[in-house]
């Protein structure tokens, strides 16, 4: 059996933490970089890397596929919802629930699972 995963808690894994937190929002690693940043100098794309992968394996982040584009990162344990990109500056933003009331026609044996649905537009700075 493996032996389990040894958490360290940084500074800089805090400025990380906290990137995500007050974005609120889907990140890019990029994004969370910048963000992370303004807490703590010399925190460098190798380490925004390392401590995602840290983060998901603890599950505290968990990645969201962008159709057509690099993944994003998001806090866990949200519940069932699906994104928004923007057009424009391509920010990734959360639509809160799902009002998607749909019943897939499914060949005969197939089971229903789930589903995604991800919206395009113009985020609010944006259209300003």
């Amino acid at each position: 059996m493996p032996a389990p995963v040894q958490t360290r808690n940084t500074r800089q894994k805090d400025a990380i933490r906290a990137a995500f937190l007050e974005a609120n929002r889907p990140l890019s690693p990029d994004e969370a970089l910048n963000l992370a940043q303004k807490q703590v100098d010399g925190v460098s794309i190798a380490t925004i890397y390392r401590n995602i992968g840290s983060l998901v394996e603890e599950k505290w982040l968990t990645e969201v596929p962008v159709p057509g584009g690099a993944s994003r990162y998001e806090v866990a344990g949200k519940g069932h919802h699906h994104h928004f990109q923007c057009n424009t500056c391509g920010t990734v933003h959360e639509l809160e629930g799902c009002e998607l009331v749909m019943k897939p026609k499914l060949p005969r044996g197939f089971k229903y699972a789930s589903h995604e649905y991800f919206v395009y537009g113009l985020c609010a700075d944006c259209v300003k």
